[in-house]
């Protein structure tokens, strides 16, 4: 073979070198390309299942948990200053 890698060879190197969570972030990827391969060949059925997925993804996980978050907080907020502030 020469010495040199292929593609392939480079890319097991590397998932080699990763950690369990980027692992799992390269599989999240992996499965959107394949969703989108599928939605190419059928575009009316795979639509949702792309939303599922893009929905699921870390990223927005972490954005509905901060945004959950800090509607819990606003709630606590309002709660403490009409604590402090009785209506008459």
């Amino acid at each position: 073979m020469g010495g040199r890698l292929n593609e392939r060879e480079k890319l097991l190197f590397k998932l080699d070198h990763l950690s369990d969570n980027e692992i799992h972030e390269v599989l999240d990827y992996v499965s959107i390309m394949e969703a989108m391969k599928r939605e190419r060949a059928h575009p009316e059925v795979i639509e949702d299942e792309l939303l599922d997925l893009l929905s699921s993804a870390r990223e927005n996980k972490r954005a509905r948990q901060v945004f959950e978050w800090d509607s819990v907080r606003r709630r606590s907020d309002a709660r403490a200053s009409s604590h402090r502030y009785p209506r008459h």
